[in-house]
């Protein structure tokens, strides 16, 4: 075996391939500095809002991911999240099982996003420009659904539930245990794939990772617990994380993702089918926008013609970008979405407990955004340089 090609966990720190390090001690310097500045910061109570608050964005975070790897950008994905919310609000107000309001509802972001992609793939027009359009007709449908009644407050519990409700304390070690081995065989299978085919690994990173990552859950498991619990919402968003990083890392659909964002025309003379498989990444984006959307109506408890809006299209775009997936396309992971979500929600949170004006948050926010935007900028042409 290549001695070279086995770089160790310094071997990469030594190779400025660092991967999610630089924003995780970000992380942890903006949790330090709000827990210094207020102490309920890192309170069980308030942690448990922030994962709640989270959700929605981390959620719209993995579907902008995917449309990131491809080397494309979503600029509907909010405003599709604010249609599906009214949807799902009108129908389980209507009478309809909250459940069949949910299908209904991911089935309506899905199709929206299968539309954008037949524009983008077989049409040819820009996804910026496809989907800025979408953005805008898709405000104009929420204005047509809720204009004349404004907030329509959701009457069914079962909606209301889903951020509302928390895991049982045994519940929740049980499910610590099986993500950290889920993690810990996920990350081992790709490693291993890695080495069979000749390529760098680093199991010393992986063990130190999955070590980091246990410890910190339980940590933050125990703050939790000293409040409600595991908030399910937070279930949710951790179970679509695991399952798509499978999905991506492990099975051939994912690794064409991967290729087609890296090289388009390579892997359509490797036989890669891209317009199917670029057609079936703007459907997922879609669904997501969705799942978001129906988190975000579950927590405010109603849908407003303002759902979708604000910044929350841009918050999309920055966790994504945040947990380092590359405007470029080819290199990020779902993981990123749910560390950028981290950040971007633990920056909104702190603020709102410091009373901040929504002036500075968009400073902060920005100020994050660009600086994540350009380590991915200098990252990738330090590659280039080095012909990575």
């Amino acid at each position: 075996m290549n001695k070279t090609k086995q770089s160790g966990f310094l071997s990469q720190l030594k190779g400025k391939e660092l991967g999610l390090i630089p924003v995780l001690l970000g992380l942890v310097i903006i949790w330090i500095i709000f827990q210094v500045i207020n102490q309920n910061f890192l309170s069980g109570r308030n942690l448990s809002n922030l994962i709640i608050q989270m959700v929605e964005i981390g959620l719209l975070g993995i579907g902008e991911t995917f449309i990131l790897l491809l080397g494309e950008i979503d600029l509907s994905i909010a405003s599709v999240s604010g249609v599906s919310a009214a949807v799902l609000v009108l129908l389980s107000n209507g009478g309809v099982s909250a459940w069949l309001a949910i299908v209904i509802a991911i089935a309506l972001g899905a199709l929206i996003g299968a539309f954008q992609g037949v524009w983008v793939t077989y049409i040819g027009v820009p996804a910026f420009i496809v989907t800025l359009a979408g953005s805008f007709a898709y405000q104009g449908v929420l204005l047509m659904m809720l204009g004349n009644t404004g907030t329509v407050p959701i009457t069914s519990q079962a909606i209301l539930n889903i951020t509302s409700t928390y895991l049982p304390q045994s519940v929740g070690w049980v499910i610590l245990v099986i993500v950290a081995v889920l993690y810990f065989l996920l990350s081992w299978n790709h490693q291993k794939k890695r080495q069979q085919a000749d390529l760098s690994t680093s199991f010393a990173g992986l063990y130190a990772k999955t070590a980091l990552l246990v410890v910190v859950s339980v940590i933050v498991f125990i703050v939790l617990n000293s409040y409600n619990g595991v908030p399910i919402a937070g279930l949710i968003l951790l179970i679509f994380i695991v399952v798509f990083s499978f999905i991506t890392t492990s099975t051939p659909y994912g690794r064409h993702i991967f290729a087609l964002g890296g090289n388009a025309e390579a892997s359509r003379r490797s036989g890669i089918k891209i317009r199917g498989i670029r057609l079936s990444v703007f459907i997922l984006s879609g669904a997501f926008g969705a799942l978001g959307g129906i988190i975000g109506a579950s927590f405010l408890g109603s849908a407003s013609p303002a759902s979708g809006g604000g910044n929350l299209q841009m918050d999309a775009i920055a966790v994504a970008v945040i947990g380092g997936t590359s405007l470029f396309g080819g290199r990020g992971s779902v993981w990123n979405a749910l560390v950028g979500a981290l950040v971007i929600g633990s920056v909104e949170n702190g603020m709102d407990l410091l009373s901040a004006p929504s002036s500075v948050k968009y400073i902060v926010e920005g100020a994050i955004l660009l600086l994540a935007v350009t380590i991915d900028t200098v990252t990738r042409r330090r590659r280039q340089r080095s012909g990575k």
